[in-house]
């Protein structure tokens, strides 16, 4: 709908209003600015009109001296790029220098008039799709975020679940597979990062959407959160599989508690996408920090094999666990102080009950 009003806009200001009667240009980069830019439009619009100016100057200087011709066209293009890399510009700088270095050097005869109304095109074009995705119809920022965190949070917490079924049976392959599910969501999590910029921004500039500051305050803290935590499960799992693959052991209640942390992400989108009470999703992830802290209480049975004190490569996936369950709580709505102290408080207690169950002196938090 944006790149819609945005095309159709530009063409009718530069036919109107410009006397163009054919303003390729403007609608073109209206579009432009509308797809490339789901976040930082206001810095995009200023390096795509930029770019347009450099690849201008540079085939309006050069072309009525080298004339029109394939080698001419790559000098030109190499000459724009290089001088886009000089004034340190981002992608849209460089695309639009040596895209509009192109169409001099190969639509348009080597006269130096023809080329103002491209600029002016691209100009109109540029403010217009600014216009159109900031305040005509700007995106819901909430919603925006909610849509892109979906084919996050889900697979995310599938692989979670497949991990502890892998751990319960000691599947190598299956706890593999898991890991490649949660690294193949990095395209997802950069999506989300874009959508978590679009929505500042929009909230920051769009009149219509001012009233989203602060909830929008409240998702980006617990965005910001949820992805280091999906970090945090990343190493888990990783941490997990050279477990298995060291033969390892590994307690039954930490494929347990790993499960509750899929659980207690899934309720936490839940709370968030229908704003709801945070409590469950709590709940869930301190009583799988207490199972991961039982996991560490346990010693050695030789009538019951992988249930002793965990290895190298476990103990050190303990700390991810509760690093991830630390940031899902402040994901929650908890400030990191009182997240870091219910965190606390789940492993001594998990750690006493462990210690307990195989009469170990439980004195002292495990480091």
């Amino acid at each position: 709908m944006q790149a819609g009003i945005a095309a159709a806009i530009a063409w009718f200001v530069g036919y109107q209003f410009l006397d163009n009667p054919s303003p390729v240009l403007a609608p073109t980069t209206a579009v432009g600015i509308v797809a490339a830019s789901m976040g930082s439009r206001l810095r995009r619009t200023i390096e795509l009109l930029v770019g347009v100016t450099l690849g201008l100057a540079i085939g309006d200087t050069l072309m009525p001296f080298f004339g029109i011709g394939p080698w001419q066209t790559g000098v030109v293009v190499v000459l724009a790029v290089v001088v886009a890399i000089l004034f340190k510009g981002g992608g849209s700088l460089l695309t639009q220098a040596g895209g509009t270095a192109v169409l001099i050097a190969t639509l348009e005869p080597p006269v130096r008039e023809l080329s103002v109304p491209r600029f002016v095109d691209a100009a109109v074009g540029g403010l217009v799709g600014l216009a159109v995705g900031l305040l005509l119809v700007p995106i819901h920022p909430q919603r925006t975020l909610l849509r892109l965190a979906e084919p996050v949070v889900v697979p995310a917490a599938d692989a979670i679940h497949e991990l502890a079924a892998a751990l319960r049976v000691r599947n190598l392959a299956d706890a593999e597979r898991s890991l490649r599910s949660l690294r193949e969501l990095g395209p997802r999590v950069v999506g989300l990062n874009e959508g978590l910029s679009a929505a500042q921004e929009v909230a920051r500039l769009a009149p219509l959407r001012w009233r989203e500051r602060d909830s929008l305050a409240f998702h980006t803290t617990s965005i910001r959160h949820l992805e280091r935590s999906l970090h945090s499960c990343r190493s888990l799992c990783r941490r997990l599989t050279t477990a298995l693959k060291d033969d390892e052991p590994i307690p039954e209640v930490f494929p347990q508690g790993i499960d509750l942390l899929a659980c207690a992400l899934l309720t936490l989108r839940r709370v968030i996408q229908f704003d709801g009470e945070p409590s469950e999703a709590r709940d869930q992830i301190l009583a799988g920090v207490e199972l991961v802290g039982r996991a560490q209480g346990v010693v050695r049975d030789p009538t019951r094999p992988h249930t002793h004190r965990l290895g190298y490569s476990g103990m050190i996936a303990v700390g991810e666990f509760r690093t991830a369950a630390h940031d899902l709580l402040i994901s929650s709505g908890l400030e990191a102080e009182e997240a870091a102290a219910l965190v606390r408080q789940a492993v001594d207690q998990g750690y006493q009950d462990g210690a307990a169950e195989t009469g170990t002196p439980s004195s002292g938090r495990p480091e």
